[in-house]
């Protein structure tokens, strides 16, 4: 087999995918991108009627089922993943997109409060993959890709959001490792700030233009914001049979924003 040619066009067809938080932002272009080039996708989210419209504008839109879940309740994924595995039959990728702060932001975090970030960015995921890997066939190649954040290494978040992100960074690393003889690769990336419609920065910049303005000045070297398209092809890497030697590994895709892995 060759690795020379990265050409990923061809790369998911027929291919049977989940993808979590996929009713907009990244996870709605992530879902165009895998559709355009063939892949069949099981799409989770809270929001049915978005994921619907979308899913009338993928490619094949038969293909493609929107699934309605609250990823804060273990027993509504439970009922997602039965869904997905039902119509998809098998299942080749997931893609953790779901995540976020839920504008908890307090210094001193309600244990509570933590509870709920750390299911959203890492108990979903643990939840849906434990789900996943029960029911794969021996020797058959199982990708699990997630969206971290460079707050796994760096204090840029909430004190909440970072912890809960660092939570999913060890997680990544660990399974990766623990999974890797058993033909599933886990991996993750690590982005910093970038649009995409109607997400977290998005919602920033229309909302206050001035500390949008200096975040962007004091935070990113580069001197402009980046955007989801420039997150997404390292996505579409990382799902494809090019990430083989990838095992629990994290890439950060940061713009410069990120501390850590400066040289």
């Amino acid at each position: 087999m060759s690795y020379l040619n990265l050409n990923l066009e061809k790369e998911f067809l027929g291919k049977k995918i989940i993808v979590t938080g996929a009713s907009k932002g990244l996870g709605a272009m992530i879902c165009e991108s895998l559709a355009k080039r063939g892949a069949s996708i099981a799409m989770l989210s809270r929001s049915k009627k978005e994921m619907d419209t979308l899913k009338n504008r993928l490619n094949n839109p038969s293909n493609h089922v929107s699934i309605k879940v609250d990823l804060l309740k273990n027993s509504a994924i439970i009922l997602a993943v039965k869904k997905a595995k039902k119509f998809l039959k098998q299942i080749d990728i997931v893609l953790h997109v779901a995540g976020g702060g839920f504008g908890l932001k307090e210094k001193l975090i309600k244990n509570d409060d933590l509870k709920t970030l750390f299911q959203i960015n890492l108990g979903a995921a643990i939840e849906i993959n434990r789900l996943v890997i029960s029911g794969k066939t021996k020797n058959k190649l199982l990708k699990l890709v997630h969206v971290g954040s460079i707050a796994s290494n760096e204090a840029v978040g909430s004190v909440g959001y970072n912890i809960a992100k660092s939570g999913l960074a060890a997680y990544v690393r660990s399974l990766g490792r623990e999974l890797y003889k058993d033909k599933v690769i886990v991996t993750g990336i690590l982005p910093g700030g970038f649009t995409a419609p109607d997400n977290a920065m998005e919602r920033f910049r229309k909302k206050n233009t001035k500390d949008y303005k200096k975040f962007i000045k004091t935070r990113l070297p580069r001197g402009f914001m980046g955007s989801a398209d420039e997150v997404l092809p390292m996505l579409l890497f990382l799902c494809s049979r090019h990430s083989s030697m990838m095992g629990g590994c994290l890439v950060p895709i940061d713009a410069g924003e990120g501390k850590t892995y400066q040289i």
